[in-house]
């Protein structure tokens, strides 16, 4: 497992991260047990770079990320995120706030709820329509001024917001899904992180774990995964993309190794800056993904899985309509 530099402002990140979403909320069942020996695990195989927010759960992610880092938090590049604005109360409303004195009240509670001193990478989640970015990366700014964040970074932006923000402050990462089912940063945003030295964070590598080969069948999912209202495995657009993994679960016996580790090698292979995240609330399945370290793709493999899984192949949007109305802002 490599260790890289994410971006250019010294923060640096294992070439494999983990997402630690689904431990808390989204897909199913929780098991914090598990989870806990799943961070311990992603740590013992090399893996420095775990990813939270504080609307995961809501709150409760970031309790539980921080009670499996305790034993190696000065080894590791902690990031977690905030601008989604939830209620317990009424767990489906979604608000959107970057307000500077809410950037800075968000930060005091993750801080409380992390258990640290130090917030590595801090990210706006969503970009507030109603909030100049400039004023909502000015407040994180004062953040790493005061010692209370290292690096700062944006999620899900399109590339004007992004030139406008870095304008503003040097930012270390820029976080958006990237997969081969979702390959739209490939048009503005991953270019610009290259240009300006950003490192480009991939969650959501798998599809949401349909690239995985694990999914056959929407009864697969659990009756309160989120996934179940997921445009993509709806209908015919299930068996449309399907049929796409099927063709990469085909490669991926060719190179001996699973369709798991043959997508996130794809992703790693783009480009030397970009960091794929992969989720997952299993021991198993991590020290699966961290295999992919080992998965090498020459340019005739990569033009084998482009044409079996060509861009804009997936079939459906990659979040319901509401959804995209808070991306690529």
């Amino acid at each position: 497992m490599k260790i890289k530099p994410l971006g250019s402002q010294g923060l640096t990140a294992s070439q494999i991260g983990l997402g630690c979403m689904g431990m808390s909320e989204f897909y199913g069942e929780q098991n914090d047990a598990e989870s806990i020996k799943t961070i311990q695990k992603a740590f013992d195989l090399g893996v420095t770079f775990y990813d939270t927010a504080n609307m995961y759960g809501p709150f409760t992610n970031e309790i539980l990320v921080g009670k499996a880092i305790k034993p190696f938090r000065n080894e590791i590049t902690l990031a977690t995120k905030f601008g989604i604005v939830r209620d317990p109360a009424n767990p489906t409303a979604r608000g959107v706030n970057g307000k500077p004195d809410y950037v800075k009240s968000c930060c005091e509670a993750s801080l409380q709820r992390l258990d640290v001193e130090v917030i590595d990478l801090y990210y706006l989640h969503r970009k507030d329509p109603d909030t100049p970015i400039e004023e909502t990366i000015g407040a994180m700014a004062e953040l790493v001024k005061e010692g209370k964040v290292r690096g700062i970074g944006l999620s899900e932006v399109n590339v004007e917001t992004l030139r406008k923000a870095n304008a503003t402050y040097p930012l270390s990462a820029l976080q958006s899904e990237y997969s081969l089912w979702s390959r739209e940063p490939e048009d503005e945003i991953i270019p610009a992180c290259k240009e300006l030295g950003i490192a480009f964070v991939a969650y959501s590598p798998l599809g949401r774990g349909f690239l995985t080969g694990q999914i056959k069948s929407f009864k697969d999912l659990d009756e309160n995964d989120f996934r179940r209202s997921s445009p993509r495995f709806q209908g015919e657009n299930f068996n449309k993309n399907l049929e796409l993994v099927k063709k990469i679960e085909a490669i991926a016996n060719e190179k001996n190794c699973t369709p798991s580790q043959l997508a996130l090698a794809w992703v790693m292979a783009q480009e030397d800056f970009i960091f794929p995240i992969p989720g997952t609330k299993r021991v198993k399945y991590v020290a699966e993904n961290v295999k992919a370290v080992d998965v090498k793709l020459s340019q005739q493999d990569l033009k084998q899985i482009e044409d079996v899984f060509p861009k804009n192949a997936a079939a459906g949007l990659r979040y319901t309509e509401a959804g995209m109305k808070s991306v690529n802002l």
